[in-house]
């Protein structure tokens, strides 16, 4: 029962690595440019600080699911790793939903405030944010899983 626990856990491990991973890559690359009436503009991640927040928040992600594939689970640092779980479930959930309310406004603006859309102007960036956010937002339903899973791990030690 104990490998069956180690295997699913690595392999949530690995799956919020590449979706967390390709959420990275695909935000930072998105980027295209358009004309209106004469005056030329740049649509990229960095002009929106939602996006650079799920950008990075991916980035920690990654980068934590990869150390935490290498930690062994008998040792102290295994209820450490737990607390991150739920650290980095949190940290996922929040930039999601920050990178979703300013992804809505790019598609659909505002009329209330007088925000344009910008979606039919820029369409290529909106497509590469649409699928970081898909990507973002399987890495924090994994994430939720895999603590899910930790949850039941700990308080059922059974090996």
């Amino acid at each position: 029962m104990a490998k069956i626990k180690r295997i699913i856990t690595t392999l949530l491990r690995l799956l919020v690595l590449c979706a967390a991973l390709s959420a990275t890559i695909v935000m930072v690359t998105s980027r295209d440019s358009a004309e209106v009436l004469n005056l030329s503009f740049d649509a990229k991640y960095t002009n929106a600080r939602a996006f650079v927040y799920f950008a990075i928040t991916n980035a920690i992600a990654s980068g934590y699911s990869f150390i935490a594939l290498f930690l062994s689970f008998s040792t102290p640092l295994w209820h450490l790793v737990f607390l991150l779980d739920v650290f980095m479930t949190l940290l996922l959930t929040s930039s999601i939903s920050a990178a979703l309310a300013i992804a809505d406004v790019g598609k659909k603006g505002n009329s209330h405030a007088g925000w344009l859309p910008v979606c039919g102007q820029v369409p290529e960036f909106c497509d590469h944010v649409t699928g970081a956010l898909i990507a973002g937002f399987s890495a924090a339903v994994l994430y939720l899983v895999l603590l899910l899973f930790s949850i039941h791990a700990v308080l059922n030690p059974k090996p």
